[in-house]
């Protein structure tokens, strides 16, 4: 993932006094070389979640039979113009014909078939009355909606209560799709009823751009796991969790690699270790100036891995690039405070997974707000608040402080105020830009 930029050309800035990237540059860069992922062909089940590659038309119609839409009769319409309660049509049943059945006895004059919901229409039918429209076969009255028992075997009969219109509880061939029609287009999610849709035109496997595999790794040596004790100077991975359920909401297929101590020899080694199952990996920790930021020493091993900072905040520090050359595995490299991992992601992670995806919205949604409360921002950097959203009345209200250590405020959140570089204040009801993180 070679960017547009070089960081030690004109205007990057002497070791003293490093460049400040802006958000939209950094942008730009990550996604330079981002594409999506080549189609591939795959099961039904295993493309959920995919999108189409290509269009996809139906090889038959959908019905490809007339059959019936109700336990009945197959019957001519005719022989029920003057049917009624009081008098009714008394038809001879010529045979059943249950859902599957291949060998379909004739319906001539006079004549009925008993029907079960799905089965095929038999020749000479204009019609299904309902078994509820009729006696059942039994001689005695309206009968349940139900059939059961032997009534309508060949040679019975059955009497019909009221008429029954041509084509009546029929669902025609190619009524619900035709040969030839394109059911779904290049780029539709395949979900539950999409899926159901190509089993039922008979489609076995389907070409769809895959689901972009993401390793995300968190790095410190103060991590433990939840449900271990975090002892004196110990807390508990959340980075790991939140982004690996990020990447998975954006529509990737996620692996959580938890709690990677600050020792360049063992993250070299994790890394190596995924490198075979990820499309794209990323970090969160050791890219800012500390003394143990083993990820950037690590990752100074690789060719074409940058480490910048941004005009923003939270967020400044950020790494990114591919690991094994140009055909490596694209690398973004996030700070490890929670507040400043998530929002990285969602500027500069989300927008690469949803262009592997082949996603025609890579970025969340932006929207005007008035905000319910005055804001402040530092001098020259892009200030991301968190906020709730109302959408009844378009304002916007900020949710906990700037620190970037405040999860439970994040968890409040729904959106991302922006403050532009060069606001330091807003007053209460002013208009900014809203960046919506609800699905």
């Amino acid at each position: 993932m070679t960017g547009k930029h070089d960081p030690c050309g004109e205007g990057a800035g002497s070791p003293a006094s490093p460049r400040l990237w802006s958000v939209d540059e950094h942008l730009a860069d990550v996604l330079f070389a981002a594409a999506p992922l080549p189609p591939i062909e795959l099961r039904l089940l295993d493309a959920q979640g995919c999108r189409l590659a290509e269009d996809v038309r139906a090889g038959a119609d959908l019905p490809p039979f007339d059959n019936s839409s109700m336990d009945g009769y197959a019957l001519r319409t005719a022989d029920t113009v003057r049917a009624t309660e009081q008098y009714p049509s008394v038809l001879t049943v010529v045979g059943d014909i249950a859902a599957g059945a291949d060998e379909l006895p004739k319906v001539g004059p006079g004549q009925a078939a008993r029907i079960m919901t799905g089965a095929p229409v038999p020749p000479g039918a204009e019609a299904v009355a309902p078994v509820e429209w009729t006696d059942g076969g039994t001689g005695t009255g309206q009968a349940a909606d139900t059939m059961g028992g032997d009534e309508g075997a060949p040679g019975d009969e059955v009497r019909v209560l009221r008429p029954v219109a041509e084509g009546a509880f029929i669902r025609r061939r190619g009524s619900d799709v035709t040969a030839g029609d394109t059911v779904l287009e290049a780029g539709a999610v395949l979900g539950p009823t999409q899926l159901g849709l190509l089993a039922a035109i008979g489609r076995a496997t389907v070409r769809v751009r895959p689901r972009p595999r993401v390793v995300v790794l968190s790095t410190g040596s103060e991590l433990v796991q939840p449900g271990e004790e975090a002892g004196p100077g110990r807390i508990h991975d959340s980075n790991s969790f939140t982004l690996t359920a990020a990447a998975i909401a954006a529509g990737a297929v996620a692996y959580r690699v938890g709690g990677v101590p600050d020792d360049a020899a063992t993250l070299r080694a994790v890394l190596e270790d995924q490198l075979g199952r990820a499309d794209l990996i990323v970090t969160s920790g050791g890219v800012s100036v500390g003394a143990y930021d083993v990820v950037k020493e690590v990752f100074a091993d690789y060719a074409g891995v940058d480490f910048r900072r941004l005009r923003m905040q939270p967020g400044k520090p950020q790494g990114y690039g591919r690991i094994g050359g140009e055909r490596g595995v694209p690398l973004l490299a996030l700070p490890g405070n929670p507040v400043s991992a998530y929002i990285s992601f969602e500027l500069f992670v989300r927008p690469v997974i949803r262009t592997m995806l082949g996603a025609p919205d890579v970025h969340r949604p932006v929207v005007r707000a008035a905000t319910t409360a005055a804001l402040r921002s530092p001098a020259g950097r892009r200030q991301f608040l968190r906020g709730r959203y109302r959408p009844a009345d378009g304002a916007v209200s900020p949710v906990g402080g700037e620190g970037s250590h405040l999860v439970g405020a994040l968890a409040q959140a729904d959106c991302l105020i922006t403050v532009p570089e060069d606001t330091t204040a807003l007053p209460a009801g002013s208009t900014v830009d809203v960046v919506l993180l609800t699905d």
